[in-house]
């Protein structure tokens, strides 16, 4: 059966069509070493969610990861106390738009910016988001 388009391709299972499961888009490792991460299971336990759901947001470009030693992380400056950043995930949907792939936006996220001041992803740690968005919208042109 050929691919549908933003579908992937079906497979017959006999009672109906059975949709493979969308893979978890990974950056490269492009994050200095002293950048903190998680294992999907820390963020998973720190956010009170199931792993399942941690990947379903990753999915959803929600979140970024990335892939060291064969596992998967998450910049745990990516989590507040009381769930994700506020601002990250349309921070992620206006660079994605703009064209960044997930390496790019890692790289755009933690890359100093004398204007902020600090990195963008300290700037939405501090609730400035709508700085960050607007500098995340003019990196498009």
């Amino acid at each position: 059966m050929p691919a549908l388009p933003g579908r992937g391709t079906p497979d017959w299972h006999g009672y109906g069509i059975v949709w493979g499961v969308s893979a978890i888009p990974v950056a490269d490792d492009v994050l200095d070493a002293d950048v903190e991460v998680l294992s999907l299971t820390e963020v998973a336990n720190q956010l009170g969610l199931s792993a399942n759901k941690v990947r379903q947001l990753l999915r959803e470009s929600q979140l970024v990861a990335v892939r060291r030693d064969g596992q998967l992380y998450v910049p745990s400056s990516f989590l507040a106390e009381d769930g994700l950043v506020k601002g990250l995930a349309g921070t992620l949907t206006v660079l994605s738009d703009a064209g960044f792939d997930s390496s790019e936006m890692l790289r755009w996220l933690f890359t100093a910016d004398d204007t902020l001041p600090g990195t963008p992803i300290e700037a939405l740690r501090t609730n400035r988001g709508t700085e960050v968005k607007r500098r995340a919208q003019a990196s498009a042109f």
